[in-house]
C-alpha cells in the first residue's frame, strides 16, 4: 500500500468517476483502474461498487477511506513542515436543503479565509443525497430539517449510513410569498386560503418519497402545484405566478432581494434544522470554521442556538 494509492482512492472518492478521478490526477483511467483493484486484492477488500451507472463506496470503503484520509491528512503537515512543500488548498464542501442562511453563512465564510488558494462547494441538493454526500464523503456537512413526520425514517437513514444528527434551530414554519402577493401582508395564513394559488416545491428525483419532501407538511393536498430543482427560479415564480412555498422562515434580502416576504403559517407542525457529519471522519478546521458562522448567523435572526 502506497500512499499514491490511498490519495487515487481519496480522489475517485471526491469525484465519484473513475474517469473524472482519472483526468484531474492527468493520468489515463486504466492504469487508475489497475492501482485501486491492486489495493484492493492487497486489502481484500471492495473499496467501490462498480455499476453503469458509476461508483460508490462499500462500507468497508467508507471505513478504508476515513483512515486513509487521516493518513494524507499527516502526511502533507509533515511534509510542509520538513520539506517546506506548498501549502494545500484549503478545502470544504457543504451539501444542503435550499436555505438562504446556509448560503449566508458559507459567503461570510469566503470573506474570512485568507489563503492564497481554496476549493469550497456548496451544493444545494435533494434529500437523500445530501445524506448520501456525507456517507460517501463527497461533503463534511449536511443541513435539512426534521420534522415529526420525517424524523423516524430519516434518523434510521443515519443511523445505516455512520452519520450523526446535530440540531441548529427550531423554527415555526413560515411560507414565502411575493411582497405585491395578496397575502404577503396578513399576520398568518393557512393553507385554505393559500389554496387557489400555486404551490412550489422542490423535485426530489427517484427518491420522492414524501419522507424526502423539503417542504413541511408534504401529505397535504394542493390543487395547483409547481415541481422545481433550484432555488433561483423558486423565487422567481414566487413573483411571477403569485405562487408559494412552505420553508422556515430565514430570508435574507442579499441573496434573495426585498420583494419576498415571510408570513407564519397556522399549524401545529414544526420544524428542526440541523447538521449532518459522518462518524468515521474528523472535521477539518474550514467546516469547524464554517459552523461557527452558521451559529452566529442563526443566533443574529434571533433563533436559539440548540448545538
Amino acid at each position: 500500500m502506497t500512499l499514491t494509492q490511498l490519495r487515487y482512492v481519496a480522489k475517485v472518492a471526491e469525484c465519484g468517476s473513475i474517469t473524472e478521478a482519472a483526468r484531474q490526477l492527468y493520468i489515463s483511467q486504466p492504469s487508475l483502474s489497475s492501482a485501486v483493484r491492486e489495493l484492493e486484492a492487497e486489502l481484500g477488500i471492495v473499496i467501490f461498487n462498480r455499476s453503469a451507472r458509476g461508483i460508490s463506496l462499500t462500507p468497508d470503503g467508507s471505513e478504508f477511506l476515513s483512515y486513509a484520509r487521516q493518513i494524507l491528512e499527516q502526511t502533507e503537515l509533515v511534509e510542509q513542515r520538513y520539506a517546506h512543500a506548498r501549502p494545500s488548498k484549503r478545502l470544504f464542501a457543504i451539501s444542503s436543503q435550499h436555505y438562504a442562511f446556509v448560503v449566508n453563512a458559507f459567503v461570510r465564510l469566503l470573506e474570512s479565509v485568507e489563503a492564497d488558494e481554496y476549493e469550497m462547494t456548496l451544493r444545494e441538493s435533494r434529500t437523500y443525497e445530501i445524506i448520501e454526500d456525507v456517507a460517501g464523503y463527497r461533503s463534511e456537512l449536511g443541513v435539512l430539517y426534521l420534522s415529526s413526520f420525517n424524523e423516524k425514517v430519516l434518523r434510521k437513514l443515519m443511523r445505516e449510513n455512520h452519520l450523526s444528527y446535530t440540531p441548529l434551530f427550531d423554527a415555526r414554519p413560515h411560507v414565502f410569498v411575493s411582497t405585491s402577493h395578496p397575502l404577503a401582508g396578513a399576520e398568518s395564513v393557512t393553507l385554505a386560503q393559500l389554496d387557489a394559488y400555486p404551490y412550489l416545491c422542490y423535485e426530489q428525483g427517484t427518491h420522492n418519497s414524501l419522507y424526502f419532501s423539503e417542504e413541511l407538511l408534504p401529505f397535504e393536498s394542493h390543487r395547483k402545484t409547481i415541481v422545481l430543482t433550484d432555488r433561483a427560479t423558486l423565487f422567481n415564480l414566487l413573483r411571477g405566478v403569485n405562487g408559494y412555498t412552505i420553508s422556515s422562515g430565514v430570508l435574507n434580502s442579499d441573496l434573495n432581494g426585498d420583494d419576498i416576504a415571510s408570513v407564519p403559517l397556522e399549524t401545529d407542525e414544526t420544524m428542526q434544522l440541523g447538521y449532518l457529519t459522518n462518524d468515521r471522519a474528523r472535521l477539518s478546521p474550514m467546516a469547524a470554521r464554517y459552523l461557527e458562522e452558521l451559529r452566529s448567523l442563526v443566533a443574529s435572526e434571533g433563533y436559539d442556538v440548540l448545538g
